[in-house]
């Protein structure tokens, strides 16, 4: 996520812009990929969560929602930063890209909490 807000801060100058967008795009897609493996696969984290906290089966499937509308986003954030030439919109793949930022840092945050409500808060009757 570093070398995106890194990329789209930089001065929007051409062809180049768009190259260090879309290539800061693709490790985010593959960052955000194994991040979805690690969560969602088998023996993933929400598997155990589930397993140890029930009661947060509504906020895993919000994240497992989640995990499907970022992935869309980003995949249409690629698809854009692909246009030939000097085509791209650089001001509204900026707005956009900084909105998936945003949307990436609140889903973490989601994340960190529903760890939090599962592992250190104590609710008592659940072990």
């Amino acid at each position: 996520m570093g070398d995106l807000e890194q990329a789209l801060g930089s001065p929007a100058a051409g062809r180049d812009w768009v190259v260090r967008v879309r290539n800061a795009l693709i490790q985010v897609d593959a960052d955000f990929r194994m991040h979805v493996e690690v969560t969602e696969g088998p023996r993933g984290l929400y598997e155990q969560v589930l397993a140890d906290a029930p009661r947060l089966a509504g906020r895993v499937r919000r994240l497992t929602d989640e995990h499907r509308t970022l992935s869309v986003t980003v995949g249409e954030l690629l698809a854009r930063s692909e246009k030939a030439g000097d085509i791209v919109d650089t001001a509204e793949l900026r707005a956009a890209g900084t909105d998936l930022l945003a949307r990436l840092a609140r889903h973490r945050q989601a994340g960190a909490d529903l760890l939090y409500e599962a592992y250190e808060s104590d609710v008592g009757g659940e072990t």
